[in-house]
């Protein structure tokens, strides 16, 4: 895992280095609502929880650009059990943005994101070992950038893979993210 997030590294900064007059970057956080989907889901609820991190944003030409993001992603669902509540799941994640600018300020967003499970919790269990370590997923939502370099988003992440490690139940991540970003 360390070498995959190495190299992406070098990637979005080497990227960053070729034209460097194109290149922002900048900070964003925000709220997310989070759910899990598949099997044995009929009685969970989305949680609330947060995202903070960094990006990059790459100029591609006047109506397209590249947006990397470094991303700290509380997500998980809710049980229905009193006992357990919710369930925690803590990632990084690394979503690779695809931005046309319908107009000066708004973007319409797409791309694949990978996500790395750091930890999870659940009442007084460590659910960790339940769940598989990486997740993928594919990015839809809305941008909205000002002139000062303050940002606002709005983004769906589809989870694409099985997210359970133990048995054949097969679920998926949700999450719906509302952000506010600052680029330098």
């Amino acid at each position: 895992m360390k070498k995959l997030l190495l190299v992406t590294a070098i990637v979005v900064f080497g990227l960053a280095h070729v034209n460097a007059q194109d290149v922002t970057f900048g900070i964003k956080g925000g709220l997310n609502f989070s759910t899990i989907t598949g099997d044995n889901t009929s009685k969970d609820q989305t949680v609330t929880g947060f995202n903070f991190g960094v990006m990059s944003e790459i100029k591609i030409s006047e109506k397209f650009s590249f947006q990397p993001e470094l991303l700290y992603s509380g997500q998980g669902y809710d049980t229905g059990i009193s006992t357990e509540g919710n369930i925690a799941l803590n990632y990084l994640n690394i979503p690779l943005i695809g931005k046309y600018y319908v107009t000066k300020r708004l973007s319409l967003e797409a791309g694949p994101q990978i996500g790395f499970l750091l930890s999870t919790k659940g009442g007084t269990k460590d659910y960790k070992d339940l769940f598989k370590t990486t997740d993928f997923g594919v990015n839809f939502g809305l941008g909205y950038k000002l002139d000062n370099g303050l940002n606002f988003g709005a983004r769906y992440v589809l989870g694409l893979s099985n997210i359970n490690d133990v048995g054949s139940l097969k679920n998926k991540n949700g999450v719906l993210q509302l952000s506010a970003g600052y680029f330098f």
